[in-house]
C-alpha cells in the first residue's frame, strides 16, 4: 500500500516537474525570437481578438464587484461614522487587487482558453508541422504575438474594470446608501494615490504573460484528439487561475 502511495506521488511530481520544464523551454524559445522582428500586424490582430472582445465581460464583472463592495461596506462604515473613507476602500480594493485579479481570471477563462483551443487544433490537423516544414518558426508566428497581445490588453482591460467598478461604487453609495456624491469623491481622492492603479496594471502585465505562455503550452503538448484537446484547454484555465493567484501574492508583497 505504501509503495503505492509512493510511486502514485512520485509520478506526479514527475510530471509536474515535466511540465514546467516545458514552460521553462518555451520561455527561453520565446525570448530568442523576440531578437529578431516583431509581426505587429499579428499582435494588432490578436489584440482585438483577445481583447476588444473581452471588454463588455470584464466591465460587466467589475461593475457589480464594485456594487458588492459598497453594499457590504457602506453600512458599517456609516455605523462608526466613517462613510468619508468609503470612496477610498473602493478605489484601493479595485484598483489594487480585485482589479486586476478579477481581468486575469476572466480572461484565463475566456483568453487562456481561445488559445489553448486555437493552437491545439492547429497541432491536432498539423498545420504546426507544416509550418515547421516551410522554416517558419511556431514561436514567432504564434506564440510572440499572442503573448504580446495578452501583455498590452490585460493592464488596459484592467483600466476599463476598475473605472466602471469605481463607477458602480459610487452609484451605489449615493443612490443606494445616502452617501453624499462629494463625501465619496473626496474619501477617493484623500487615500488613493496613482501607484494605486498603476501598481495594479503591473500585476495585470504579468497575468497576461501567464495566461497566454500557458495556453499556448497546453496548446502545443495537447494529446492528439478532439478529448485532447478539452484537456488541454481545461488545464490552461486551471492553471492559469492558480498561476494568476500565486503571482498576486509574490507581486503585492514585492509592490505594496
Amino acid at each position: 500500500m505504501l509503495l503505492r502511495f509512493l510511486e502514485a506521488l512520485g509520478s506526479y511530481v514527475l510530471r509536474r516537474l515535466e511540465s514546467l520544464g516545458g514552460v521553462v523551454l518555451l520561455y527561453a524559445s520565446i525570448f530568442r525570437q523576440l531578437r529578431g522582428g516583431l509581426r505587429w500586424r499579428s499582435i494588432i490582430h490578436q489584440m482585438s481578438h483577445l481583447g476588444v472582445d473581452s471588454l463588455n465581460i470584464v466591465m460587466l464583472t467589475l461593475l457589480f464587484t464594485g456594487v458588492v463592495i459598497t453594499l457590504q461596506t457602506a453600512a458599517k462604515f456609516i455605523e462608526f461614522g466613517a462613510q468619508g473613507t468609503i470612496g477610498g476602500v473602493v478605489a484601493i480594493a479595485i484598483g489594487r487587487e480585485l482589479g486586476p485579479v478579477l481581468v486575469g481570471v476572466v480572461c484565463a477563462g475566456r483568453v487562456g482558453a481561445a488559445i489553448t483551443a486555437e493552437i491545439a487544433t492547429m497541432k491536432v490537423t498539423e498545420q504546426i508541422d507544416a509550418l515547421r516544414v516551410m522554416a517558419v518558426s511556431p514561436e514567432s508566428y504564434l506564440i510572440v504575438p499572442r503573448m504580446l497581445a495578452c501583455m498590452l490588453v490585460v493592464p488596459v482591460l484592467t483600466v476599463f474594470g476598475d473605472v466602471v467598478g469605481v463607477a458602480g461604487g459610487w452609484a451605489t453609495a449615493v443612490y443606494y446608501s445616502g452617501i453624499s456624491s462629494y463625501t465619496f469623491m473626496n474619501g477617493l481622492h484623500m487615500f488613493t494615490e496613482v501607484f494605486d492603479l498603476t501598481g495594479g496594471m503591473i500585476k495585470a502585465i504579468f497575468f497576461g504573460n501567464a495566461i497566454a505562455v500557458l495556453g499556448c503550452h497546453y496548446g502545443l503538448t495537447c494529446p492528439a484528439g478532439a478529448e485532447g484537446v478539452g484537456k488541454a484547454t481545461t488545464k490552461t484555465v486551471v492553471t492559469s487561475i492558480i498561476v494568476i493567484f500565486i503571482l498576486n501574492a509574490v507581486l503585492t508583497f514585492i509592490l505594496f
